[in-house]
């Protein structure tokens, strides 16, 4: 935790100093600007190059994932400013790293000289990372100067979704035949030179890069190197399609522990790999775009984005809202001669609404992880629904109780602390049955279930609430 820690305050520190350094400049070739002198205009260059020059030395100092966090801490013209001191060969790993927001505003900002430049320092399953946010003519000639064999590729994992196994594979792959020795196979190994990143295993393929089975490093080393790699190799190896779904692929990774795995075609045929760092980066993508979904973001946003960038990403769900809070505040308006009759009433019901809300959106969030991690089906919803409205029935009678008693004491009225434990456990139950219901329907019309859950199923409670706790008090207390 300590180096962790470090870590981020060494971060912080050069993304400080960037900004001094930038400020410095900015107020150094402000003062030299205004300064009347003979040559002003070859002094004015040469102070403009060393100031740049410490500030380059910073950039190149640092890890590319560094120079794309301070990328992204900095407003759009100091950013363009600190990506134009970038060194060339490292443009297109920081163009990796960026956020989706930050990278569109960089590229904005390129040539198509500097965009193939920045392309051509990648790797083809990188590529097709970065392809997307690539201008259509610039793609083009990129695919034009790739081979045969790595255009394939790149239109092979292009034409996947982002949700596909095929879109996080990589096709950097060590093969060996299974007629060889362990021993050929450690000499192949080490004529290599370089093995890929996160290679813990060896594909074992035939003449037709048909996979056999697969040798784990850690096979090769313990076991006689007069062996024959089919004698040692494992040919229960967990296997993916480029066709399969990501989010299932990162599930096996951690249920049984893999490093690398093999992805094969119809045929089984040997096409890429998986790489643990794919499936991590995966990870975190869905975790942040399911955070924007619940707060009601459709995109990932630049801190600096403009105005109206900013208002087009937030409005959708803002409009719903504004839908669910007139429907909430029609439902107040049909009861206002009880309000009128009973004070008492106005200053209740937002309690009423609240925590059904919130019991609701701990029921959703429970179904959502659940289907997230397939243990949600059809076979246990009877006993999930039961048991949400056992639980809610339960929180219901014991915190409605509570209520009850304060609003007994509060306004001298039993019956109406009665009401109020008989509408809270009513919302209760209802907040149960939507918090369960909601994510399912939007999973069964292939909806994100995390996408505005959050908002449908307080807008229900609200709503609910308020008819409820007003109707039952209309009834009995009027």
């Amino acid at each position: 935790m300590a180096d962790i820690q470090e870590s981020k305050e060494s971060l912080s520190e050069s993304l400080q100093q960037v900004i001094s350094l930038l400020e410095k400049h900015k107020l150094i070739e402000g003062l030299v600007h205004k300064q009347e002198m003979a040559k002003h205009d070859l002094v004015e260059s040469i102070v403009h190059k060393q100031n740049l020059s410490e500030l380059q030395k910073k950039l190149d100092l640092l890890h590319t994932a560094d120079v794309a966090y301070i990328l992204e801490a900095l407003p759009l013209e100091q950013r363009l400013d600190v990506w134009e001191l970038v060194k060339v060969e490292r443009d297109g790993d920081i163009l990796l790293e960026v956020s989706d927001a930050v990278r569109q505003t960089l590229i904005a900002d390129m040539d198509t000289d500097e965009l193939l430049a920045a392309a051509e320092q990648l790797d083809t399953d990188e590529l097709a990372d970065l392809a997307p946010d690539l201008p259509k003519d610039v793609l083009q000639e990129l695919l034009d100067s790739l081979d045969t064999q790595n255009r394939a590729r790149l239109q092979s994992a292009l034409s996947y979704s982002e949700d596909a196994v095929g879109a996080i594979m990589d096709f950097d792959i060590v093969t060996i035949r299974e007629d060889i020795t362990l021993e050929v196979a450690l000499r192949y190994m080490r004529r290599l030179g370089v093995l890929p990143d996160h290679t813990d295993k060896l594909f074992v393929v035939d003449r037709d890069d048909i996979l056999l089975g697969v040798l784990p490093l850690k096979r090769l080393v313990v076991n006689d190197l007069a062996a024959n790699v089919s004698d040692v190799m494992a040919i229960d190896a967990v296997v993916f399609h480029p066709q399969d779904i990501a989010d299932e692929a990162a599930k096996a990774f951690e249920r049984y522990d893999l490093v690398t795995a093999p992805v094969v075609d119809n045929n089984n045929k040997l096409v890429g790999r998986v790489t643990v760092d794919a499936v991590m980066d995966f990870i975190r993508d869905e975790t942040e775009s399911d955070m924007l979904s619940m707060a009601g973001l459709r995109e990932e946003e630049d801190f600096f984005a403009s105005v109206w960038k900013s208002v087009q990403n937030r409005w959708a769900w803002l409009a719903i809202n504004l839908v669910t809070a007139i429907v909430a505040s029609r439902v107040i308006g049909l009861f206002e001669g009880s309000i009128e009759k009973i004070v008492a009433l106005a200053a209740l019901m937002p309690i009423v609404a609240g925590i059904g809300g919130n019991s609701g959106n701990q029921t959703t969030t429970m179904i959502v992880r659940g289907l997230a991690l397939g243990q949600v089906a059809s076979h246990n919803m009877q006993s999930l629904i039961t048991k949400e409205l056992g639980v809610a029935l339960f929180n219901g009678l014991i915190w409605g109780g509570v209520l009850a008693v304060i609003a007994s004491v509060i306004y001298s009225n039993y019956h109406l602390g009665l009401v109020m434990m008989a509408a809270m456990t009513l919302n209760l139950l209802l907040a149960a049955i939507m918090g369960v219901m909601i994510p399912l329907i939007m999973n069964k019309f292939g909806r994100d279930p995390a996408v505005g859950s959050s908002v449908l199923i307080t807008a229900v409670t609200d709503s609910g609430g308020f008819f409820i706790f007003l109707g039952l008090a209309t009834i009995f207390l009027i």
